[in-house]
């Protein structure tokens, strides 16, 4: 028994050592740029958006709220404290729901970690989070017009850790918050990914999500709500379903469902939205995931 436990280790160990070293370097880029951009730069994006939303009217102002949102370094926690700031100085509820949306779907972290998906996926992932979040402004501005969609009461702005007055040490006390945060997740992204590779034959994956690509696309839409772990470790579980034919819709309905449906983001989004929104929210995600995952595979 001893003996069978030590190769299975051992396998186990290969497959998580070759999935780390591929993904690795993706991950450490992700948190040196996303600190970056949040030292750097967090206030002129905020800043900036609040002036899109208060001055740019129409489609025009959602187009760059979801922009907006995908550039913005914080997760769903400091995004809605914000959004309730920018709704206190008269910023509409559609903007809102744009900048918000794409921010939950996608950061600058998050983009960098899935280059190592390959620039296909990687365009789908952002230009489909892009579109998202255009969609839902636009749904919010047709069918709230006249009435409130978000409830901000009890949001104040979101507390700055990046206060150090040495900008070097600032930054990377901002690195070490980003690697206590999604350090974990990663592991046990690569952890999950070896157990696949080991235990499920490529050919289950190829028939689950490659051949049936209908079912494909709402199976892997249906699995992105309980399994999404958090940003970079759905990683190597994404690369090894695609190596084991997952379609490229399929790989789009996942990356659109998981990080809607994370649990943190729900816990957030529940106290802002109320049940009936909230329910609204869920349905929006889904469909539109399965839509987009349909449009993709078509394309590709």
């Amino acid at each position: 028994m001893s003996e069978i436990i030590k190769r299975e280790f051992i396998y186990l160990w290969y497959y998580f050592d070759i999935q780390f070293r591929q993904i690795f370097w993706y991950w450490v880029s992700g948190i040196v740029i996303g600190s970056v951009v949040s030292v750097f730069v967090k206030e002129q994006i905020h800043a900036f958006a609040q002036f899109i939303g208060q001055k740019v009217p129409g489609i025009l102002g959602l187009i760059l709220a979801s922009i907006l949102g995908i550039v913005s370094p914080l997760c769903m926690y400091g995004t809605i404290p914000v959004c309730a700031a920018f709704s206190c100085k008269g910023i509409k509820d559609d903007f809102l729901a744009s900048f918000m949306m794409s921010s939950i779907l996608l950061n600058p972290q998050l983009v960098i970690y899935s280059t190592a998906l390959g620039p296909g996926i990687l365009t789908v992932r952002v230009v489909s989070c892009f579109i998202c979040g255009i969609t839902a402004g636009l749904l919010v501005r047709f069918f709230y017009r006249n009435k409130p969609y978000f409830n901000f009461s009890g949001f104040d702005e979101p507390h700055n850790h990046d206060t150090d007055p040495n900008i070097i040490i600032r930054l990377i006390k901002n690195i070490g918050r980003n690697i206590r945060a999604t350090g974990g997740w990663f592991l046990i992204g690569i952890v999950l990914s070896a157990l696949f590779q080991r235990y499920v034959p490529q050919d289950v994956m190829g028939t689950l999500f490659g051949k049936n690509r209908g079912f494909g696309v709402l199976l892997a839409a249906a699995i992105g709500v309980p399994l999404y772990v958090c940003g970079g470790g759905t990683i190597p579980l994404i690369i090894e379903w695609l190596a084991g034919g997952m379609s490229a819709g399929s790989a789009a309905a996942f990356m659109i469902t998981g990080p809607s449906t994370k649990i943190t983001n729900l816990g957030a989004l529940k106290i802002t939205l109320g049940v009936k929104n909230f329910c609204i929210y869920i349905g929006f995600v889904v469909i539109f995931s399965v839509i987009t995952g349909a449009v993709v595979d078509l394309i590709m």
